[in-house]
């Protein structure tokens, strides 16, 4: 896979992800990145979520990467269980970061509408990064989760919900995780060809 032909598209979650976060950071810096653009961040409601993923996967040129964060994992997975096997087929894979339990207890009132979590397995490889002490997830749920998905997982130690607010504005660590996906993508377009 050609790097340059390749699109990063971002995959924010509840209330979008503002100038500080490390989401916004890798848009700037990453070529050919986009940023899925929803209506309303605060009260999202699955469906519209779901179809504005659909709009930026549909308006990409060629292949994608998917790199989403909390609430934008969980539309990631409810967008893979019904997408059109064309708009699928462009998904070369997807760092899940922070994945937001929407079925957890306490869970916002707002999220709630995206419960239940889509199980499905994922049709492209993925990467799921959780964390020791999210409030979002258990490192126990997010390793779940990625079982579902099929996704290569980690939990990481003490990372809070890996936003601004636990310190991570610019993430420069994270483009390890992003490259280590990239990588096995391209181990397996090689062993397909």
């Amino acid at each position: 896979m050609a790097h340059s032909a390749l699109q990063y598209v971002i995959v924010p979650g509840w209330q979008g992800s503002p100038e500080q976060h490390w989401q916004s950071h890798w848009q700037r810096v990453l070529p050919n990145a986009v940023r899925v653009e929803q209506r309303d961040w605060l009260t999202p409601q699955r469906a519209d979520w779901v179809a504005g993923l659909q709009r930026a996967i549909a308006a990409a040129p060629g292949p994608v990467i998917l790199i989403a964060h909390s609430l934008g994992c969980i539309t990631t997975a409810a967008w893979a269980a019904q997408a059109d096997a064309i708009n699928l087929g462009k998904v070369k894979g997807a760092l899940l970061v922070a994945p937001a339990d929407v079925e957890r207890l306490g869970c916002p009132p707002a999220l709630q509408n995206f419960a239940p979590i889509s199980r499905a397995a994922l049709p492209f490889a993925s990467l799921l990064l959780g964390s020791s002490n999210d409030s979002a997830a258990t490192p126990q749920r997010a390793a779940q989760l990625a079982m579902d998905w099929g996704s290569e997982w980690l939990i990481l130690p003490g990372v809070g919900h890996i936003n601004v607010a636990s310190g991570h504005s610019t993430w420069e660590q994270g483009f390890a995780w992003l490259y280590r996906l990239q990588a096995r993508i391209e181990r397996q377009a090689r062993r397909r060809a």
